[in-house]
Formats: structure tokens, sequence, C-alpha cells
């Protein structure tokens, strides 16, 4: 499938070309998707898809990779590093012709090596210079490496390479920054997406994070990227697609 199974996501992986389609007629622009494998994927079909729906791929999440195959970039296991490495760039590769983002969350590790990580990133920001990698700050119950944009920031500055950024996600700054909207600002021109959710995982919305001291934040650090809702989803899928179209106004 396209769009592997994820608590993400409204749609049934297998309609994913009607998850497009119903996307655009909502009046969405972008669109994320969640892959394991680029290789087991029909690019040509997505590319139609997107075309026929008038959507932009904006990012492409990799977790499920850590999750399912067990991958991990700061893995002391040669060959498991090995294949995290050419999974990023094998997503890389599908990412170039969309200019879109490849996100690196889980698939960092739960608890490797800081160095095999930096190591790892910088393989792989070298291997495609043109593609751009967003690495995500995780809260502290999910990853031991890289919790805070200020950590982040230490790595890519370690790294040296021009395309690789921050991920700037809501319910984890929510968790691990004393104050999330300072942490945007510290993340300026690295600041390559954005997910949003709220302190509970849900919707913005649903829980109580100030989101309007995240749009000032954003405007702070200039940012004109793309804004993703990666929460969990409520029982009415249609109510999250509007909430999103809401989100779009306030950020316009």
């Amino acid at each position: 499938p396209l769009q592997d199974p994820t608590p993400f996501s409204p749609f049934d992986p297998g309609a994913w070309r009607t998850a497009m389609e119903q996307l655009a007629r909502e009046g969405h622009r972008v669109v994320e998707l969640a892959i394991t494998d680029p290789q087991h994927l029909d690019k040509e079909a997505v590319n139609r898809a997107l075309a026929s729906a008038g959507l932009r791929l904006s990012s492409i999440t990799t977790g499920q990779a850590a999750a399912k195959e067990g991958l991990s970039l700061s893995s002391p296991d040669d060959r498991v590093r090995e294949r995290a490495r050419e999974r990023i760039v094998d997503h890389m590769k599908l990412a170039a012709p969309h200019e879109a983002v490849v996100i690196v969350g889980l698939l960092r590790g739960a608890e490797g090596e800081p160095s095999l990580l930096e190591e790892s990133l910088r393989h792989c920001a070298q291997a495609m210079p043109n593609v751009r990698l967003a690495l995500e700050p995780l809260n502290r119950y999910e990853s031991k490496l890289v919790n805070t944009v200020q950590e982040a920031l230490s790595l890519v500055e370690r790294v040296g390479v021009d395309n690789l950024g921050i991920l700037f996600d809501t319910f984890h700054a929510n968790i691990e920054e004393s104050s999330p909207p300072a942490a945007l600002q510290a993340a300026g021109q690295r600041l390559f997406h954005v997910h949003l959710a709220d302190s509970n995982r849900w919707p913005p919305g649903y829980g109580h994070l100030a989101f309007e001291t995240l749009w000032s934040g954003l405007e702070t650090c200039s940012y004109r990227g793309t804004l993703v809702v990666e929460s969990f989803v409520p029982p009415d899928a249609t109510s999250l697609l509007h909430l999103c179209t809401e989100l779009q106004g306030q950020w316009n």
C-alpha cells in the first residue's frame, strides 16, 4: 500500500487515491505520506494521483520502518544502521522530484549511539544534498536521542550540511520545551517542517496548548513552510478535515 497504517490518518490505507481527492475537495493543498519502503511503491501511480488531485507532496514520514523492521540510524549493529541509511536515501530519491521533506523521527533509534546518529545523518544528507532532511525532536518516552530543539540544533551544527534541519512537533514540544514559542524562534531558518497536535496528541483544540502563541512563534522565525496535523483521529474523520481547513485559515 502507498500509505501504511498509522494512528494519525483518518483514511483507509487501501483507499489512498480517494483520500487525495477528498483532501482536494476540502481545499487542502499538500499531503504528507507515511511510507515504510519506497521500493515497494508505484511511483508513477503516486505522481498521477497527486497531479489529478492538484496536491503537492510536502513530506514523507519514515518511522514505520523503525516499528516494523527495527531499523535505526544509531544502532551499534552495522548492518541495521546501513539498512536504515539505505532506507532514508530511498525516501530522499522519492522526495526529490516533489521538493518534499524527508522526516527523521523514530528511525533515529530509541537508545542508540549519538555519534552513530550524527554519522548516519551526515551520510544521508551528503548522498542527496538537494533533498531536505528534517530531524524531529521526540519526547523522552519515545527516544533518548534529541528531545529538544536546542539538542537538534547542536546536532545539525555538528553534521555541518545545509540540507539538514528540524521538524517541530507541538505535541513533543509541549512535553520537552520550557517555552515552545521560544523553541520555534530558536529553530529559525533551520525549521524545515511543522507537525500540529494538541497536548494529548488529539487535534488542536482538544487539549490545553495555546496555539495562538505558536502562530506568533512561527511568524517570528518567518516560517513559510507546511503545517501538517499529525494527531489521533476523532470518530468523525470529516470533522478532522474541517478542523484542518480552519487551521489553514488561521495560518494564512
